[in-house]
C-alpha cells in the first residue's frame, strides 16, 4: 500500500525532468517549407536560410532578412526591405523541438508578449 504513492511521486518527478529534444544546429542552413492556414485556405511557403540571411518565398514573392543568432535554438529575424511599418519589426524565433525531419518553434515580435508557433519541415 505504502508503494503506491512512492511509484506515483517517482513518476510525476521523472516526468518533470523530461527535456525535448533540441538539435538545433542541425536547422540554422537549409531550404525548408512551412505551412499555415490563412483565410481558412492550407498555404505553404519557402525559404532558404544560411548563418546570416534567410530567403523567404511566398506566392511568387520573396522577402529578404538578416538573421542574427542569439544561441543555438534562437534568433532574430530582420526583414532587409520593408514595404510597411509592421515588417520593420524584428521576429524573434525560438526552437522548441526538433526531429529528423524539422523542427517546431515559437515566434513573436520582439518587444511584445504574443507569441505564435508552428512548424517547419527541412526539405533539402
Amino acid at each position: 500500500m505504502r508503494k503506491i504513492p512512492f511509484l506515483i511521486a517517482s513518476v510525476l518527478l521523472l516526468s518533470g525532468c523530461f527535456q525535448p529534444e533540441r538539435k538545433c544546429k542541425d536547422f540554422r542552413t537549409g531550404t525548408f517549407e512551412f505551412k499555415t492556414y490563412l483565410n481558412g485556405e492550407l498555404v505553404s511557403s519557402k525559404f532558404i536560410r544560411n548563418d546570416s540571411i534567410e530567403i523567404d518565398i511566398f506566392q511568387d514573392e520573396t522577402d529578404t532578412s538578416s538573421v542574427r543568432w542569439i544561441n543555438d535554438c534562437e534568433y532574430i529575424l530582420k526583414n532587409l526591405n520593408p514595404k510597411n511599418m509592421q515588417e520593420e519589426k524584428p521576429l524573434h524565433i525560438k526552437i522548441l523541438t526538433t526531429d529528423k525531419n524539422g523542427y517546431t518553434f515559437e515566434y513573436g515580435v520582439v518587444g511584445q508578449d504574443r507569441k505564435e508557433r508552428g512548424s517547419v519541415t527541412k526539405v533539402e
